[in-house]
């Protein structure tokens, strides 16, 4: 279906409030409607893509996320300096604050989205599921405060936490024994009150193998709402969307239609206007019991997904209503056509425990091709840092059935070059291929349940291989010298003998060294022999295979064994992600006990605790707080008592605080909040 234009005036010039892949995506249909785009930039992304692709740029601050992408006050300036009608939020960051609605409303510009009203209301979960209940669609069972702990009681185990003013993830408390639940709800509050301001929670009966399934809707300003069908969303890590498609293969034509009218019987509670997305909670078992969650006001990361089986871009349409067009179809007029299925890139490193990576974009190589479509925000030179959200792009596979789609989407991964920064890439690919994917079986938990069996922890010995060649062909002359001496050649020759082996120690960050001898066409990989890899992209030292990627550095065991803990030794606690150093706990002097916490890094709102290792004396401290660091930087030094003379111990006057949590035991570990893209709700 491809809309028209119906006389309606659009807008001339509209300002992106956004970054990255969401920017680039705006900007892209802004340009086929011809309609002038700007792009808003902090100095972090000056040269990024999207200033690059829009007709003006305009910097609005510092790098921080609060002194520009979040200031109110200065993308109304830009947009006024400008000369832009309308401003275009995207997703994450101001797309569903109503503050800001509210302020381009007072500045005389159109905010492309829903009204401030209805913000406000579905931005409230408890408002949002009393409104919708009045319409008459059914919601989740559960309580509020104050009375958030009788009615977790009254529930009974097990039951869901969740703060009221957002989502992501954050404050998020599966309660299974209610002799914690007390703790349980002093946790959730403040980690709600840290990430949104807000300690306010309720309680929902938590509903075992859940699937997450959600309807786009769209709505005029003229009393037309329609819906574009569903979306699987079940695909998720610690509540985070990792695989999206469309349909879903759980419902049946009556289920479907049943559940789209309930979100657009949502939608009409609140007054909705343009693009959006009510999500349900499903039983697996009884599709037809599903319940309201809650309702996203703006456009989904997912959205391709509907795109591409619709034939609809849903960023016209948002442009459209807000322009004050009607819809000029109706429910009737939609149809659901073939099969597609989104994966989320996000910097991440599956094999650190997906801590958030970053880095330069050396090679860059992204699918297309028949079925295949890559939303992206991507160029090679970018620098990827722990500022904003993980998520660099989204890789969309279309079939005329589900089994083409995943196919495609598999391949498209394999092709998938972003060396210089680990991805999930390879992770995507073995998921889309896990037995209950394929069969269509899924919920809310399958990717936790499997994630292990889906985590290549070790580096391929014929990737090893693969190093070992590429650093032997370094070493060959150039082929114009005329002349090399024999015994200057590195494939080993000899006068008379048997060719000796050239030796190459390597080592991947977070894994042992590794020997690769090479002779000729002979490869060693720790005395084993090993064929080398048909390598995806190589970049320096970084190789690339079937969407996974290694950063194979040198390694030089002599001056590994001179080194003390100071150098890296078992003492020496590294940064486990690139990222700011947020808390020390220590001083240099101090005695600590085995898996006390000392210090805490923050990349992407994702916080990982530095747990000592041993009881030891801190002997080296080279961070403070704000201090910004690189992955496998060494953060400080923690020296086994044992080892440590009597006069180098601090002083300890009262028990040793921080106990033994560290990030890696945490039975919550955090998630992350997307700032630029969607938090993990979506």
């Amino acid at each position: 279906m491809t809309a028209t234009t119906r006389g309606t005036t659009l807008f001339e010039t509209v300002l992106v409030a956004n970054r990255g892949e969401i920017a680039v995506r705006v900007i892209r249909t802004l340009r086929e409607l011809g309609i002038r785009s700007v792009a808003v930039y902090s100095d972090a992304d000056a040269d990024a893509r999207h200033v690059r692709e829009a007709d003006e740029a305009v910097r609005i601050g510092p790098a921080p996320a609060a002194e520009s992408y979040l200031s109110v006050e200065r993308l109304i300036e830009a947009a006024a300096r400008t000369g832009a009608q309308a401003v275009h939020p995207g997703y994450g960051f101001l797309a569903e604050n109503a503050g800001f609605a509210r302020a381009c409303e007072s500045a005389g510009l159109v905010f492309i989205g829903p009204s401030a009203d209805a913000i406000a209301l579905m931005g409230d979960k408890i408002r949002a599921k009393e409104t919708v209940a009045a319409a008459g669609v059914p919601v989740v069972p559960g309580g509020r405060d104050p009375e958030l702990a009788e009615a977790a009681r009254q529930l009974g185990a097990p039951v869901l936490l969740k703060p009221s003013a957002g989502g992501g993830g954050k404050g998020m408390r599966l309660v299974r024994d209610l002799t914690t639940l007390e703790d349980e709800i002093a946790a959730a509050r403040r980690e709600a009150r840290a990430s949104f301001g807000d300690d306010t929670l309720l309680v929902e009966r938590w509903i075992d193998g859940p699937r997450h399934i959600e309807i786009q809707v769209l709505a005029d300003a003229h009393g037309s709402v329609v819906h574009l069908g569903e979306r699987e969303c079940s695909l998720q890590r610690r509540h985070q969307k990792i695989i999206e498609e469309a349909p879903s293969v759980l419902l049946d034509e009556a289920t479907r239609a049943a559940m789209g009218a309930a979100a657009v019987e949502a939608a009409r509670s609140c007054g909705y206007r343009g693009a959006g997305t009510v999500e349900f909670i499903v039983p697996g078992s009884d599709p037809a019991a599903y319940c309201f969650m809650e309702m996203n006001t703006r456009l989904q990361v997912e959205h391709p997904v509907t795109e591409l089986i619709t034939g609809l871009d849903l960023v016209e349409w948002q442009v459209r209503v807000a322009a004050g067009e009607p819809l000029p179809f109706t429910q009737d007029d939609i149809t659901l056509t073939g099969h597609a299925v989104e994966a989320r890139l996000c910097a991440e490193d599956p094999s650190r425990g997906f801590l958030p990576s970053g880095g330069t974009v050396l090679a860059l190589s992204e699918p297309d091709g028949a079925g295949v479509r890559t939303d992206s925000g991507l160029s090679e030179g970018t620098e990827v840092s722990s500022l904003y959200d993980p998520m660099l792009a989204k890789v969309i596979a279309y079939g005329p059935d589900r089994a083409t789609a995943l196919r495609r989407l598999r391949a498209a991964l394999a092709r998938t070059v972003t060396l210089g920064v680990p991805t999930n890439a390879g992770f995507l690919r073995r998921l889309l291929a896990h037995p209950d994917v394929v069969a269509g079986a899924l919920d809310t938990g399958l990717v936790e349940r499997a994630v292990d069996a889906l985590v290549d922890s070790e580096v391929p010995a014929a990737v090893y291989a693969a190093a070992g060649k590429l650093r032997q062909g370094r070493l060959a002359p150039a082929r114009d010298e005329s002349w090399a001496d024999p015994f200057d050649r590195a494939d080993g020759w000899r006068l008379g003998g048997t060719p000796a082996w050239t030796v190459h120690h390597v080592r991947v960050p977070g894994h042992d060294p590794v020997e690769v001898r090479v002779r000729g066409a002979e490869i060693l990989v720790d005395g084993v022999p090993a064929e080398p890899a048909r390598l995806t992209a190589v970049a320096g030292d970084w190789l690339g295979l079937d969407g996974d990627a290694w950063h194979v550095q040198d390694h030089d065991p002599v001056a590994a064994s001179l080194t003390g803990a100071g150098s890296g030794g078992a003492g020496s606690l590294t940064a486990p992600m690139p990222g700011t150093v947020t808390v020390v706990k220590v001083a240099v002097g101090d005695e600590v006990a085995a898996g006390q916490s000392l210090l805490v890094v923050e990349a992407m709102k994702m916080e990982h605790v530095i747990a000592s290792p041993h009881a030891g004396v801190v002997t080296e401290l080279d961070v403070t707080p704000g201090t910004t660091v690189a992955m496998d930087q060494i953060l400080a030094v923690v020296d086994p008592l044992e080892a440590t003379p009597p006069g180098a111990r601090g002083c300890v006057d009262q028990p040793l605080r921080g106990g033994a949590r560290s990030a890696t035991t945490d039975p919550h570990p955090p998630t992350n909040q997307m700032p630029h893209g969607e938090e993990a709700k979506s």
